[in-house]
């Protein structure tokens, strides 16, 4: 029973010009032989076989075994991180795992903002340096005592990092910010300056980085050469939900700690995700075709936050934190 509704949930999703065994010689690796044995009944798929099987053509592992209803899917979760060799790895296996979605041409990326997107914080610059800080300060106990100005990434988990940023560039992305999507940032910045731990010079080039990133996406945003799409919606409540779509497969990641998230690519769910993007969409605004002056109020509103808090942090440090 099993293997006959393996083989009809692989039937669903083999183009038209494809067999079913090459399809799945093609995605086991075996021969056309070997997995004509197996689509014949002849032998059986393994367990290994079945969620790589599942996995290459998007079937849910629930429907496979029997357990599918609609309150129930399957999902998988990125390994927590405790140290910078864990925080490494994650860069490295998120690479592997969306390369095969986000180098096709025709992949779709919708992403809900509530912080700055992870991917823009991934290169070999101070801000990046800065968001790893922050990260390995909350996940790993012993880095508490750990200066901003004391902490040197190693040479291999800024390069997973960069590799990691890269795949983000130039695709098919819409994003839903608001102007409130920044604050995490502001407020790790501010909180860190004020614990000691982090310079004043180094807090107002963290500042300076930032408005640089934001004056990055707006050239984005007016540029023709890249399919990037910058929503603005004041009422949403965002959540770091990503949703990574291709003609074949979908995958929905939702954040359930810092850096970790649940990821699933059962197609009724990621639907639903698509429908509620949609409707935020809808309710947004896209700053790609509003005019000039709505454009410049937007990332207006950011800079002013931006220049408010090194303000209050040059005040702060002649005033010695009073």
């Amino acid at each position: 029973m099993f293997q006959e509704v393996l083989i009809q949930e692989v039937g669903k999703n083999v183009k038209k010009e494809t067999s079913i065994i090459e399809a799945v010689a093609t995605a086991l690796d075996i021969s056309y032989d070997a997995a004509h044995r197996r689509t014949s009944f002849k032998s059986k798929f393994s367990l290994d076989e079945s969620i790589k099987l599942a996995q290459y053509f998007n079937i849910s592992l629930d429907k496979l075994f029997g357990t599918s209803t609609e309150k129930y899917v399957s999902v998988s979760r990125t390994t927590s991180i405790k140290n910078e060799y864990d925080l490494q790895e994650y860069f490295e296996t998120s690479y592997n795992s969306l390369l095969p979605l986000l180098d096709r041409k025709d992949c779709e990326v919708y992403y809900s903002a509530k912080d700055i997107p992870l991917f823009y914080t991934l290169k070999n610059n101070k801000l990046s340096s800065f968001k790893m800080y922050v990260w390995l300060k909350l996940l790993d106990k012993n880095f508490r005592a750990y200066k901003f100005e004391e902490f040197s990434p190693k040479l291999s988990t800024l390069q997973s990092a960069q590799k990691l940023g890269d795949l983000y560039k130039d695709l098919n992305t819409s994003e839903i910010w608001d102007v409130t999507t920044i604050n995490s940032t502001l407020k790790q910045i501010h909180f860190y300056y004020k614990a000691g731990q982090l310079s004043l010079k180094d807090s107002l080039e963290l500042c300076k980085e930032l408005k640089e990133l934001l004056d990055d996406i707006s050239k984005k945003v007016v540029s023709k050469k890249h399919k990037f799409k910058l929503y603005h919606n004041e009422l949403l409540l965002m959540s770091n939900n990503v949703l990574i779509i291709t003609p074949e497969q979908q995958s929905l990641f939702v954040p359930c700690a810092m850096l970790s998230y649940l990821n699933t690519r059962d197609k009724e769910t990621c639907l639903e995700a698509k429908q509620y993007f949609d409707k935020q969409f809808y309710h947004s605004r896209l700053l790609n075709t509003v005019g000039e002056k709505e454009q410049n109020q937007f990332y207006y509103k950011m800079m002013q936050k931006i220049d408010a808090l090194c303000d209050l942090i040059k005040a702060q440090d002649l005033l010695g934190f009073e």
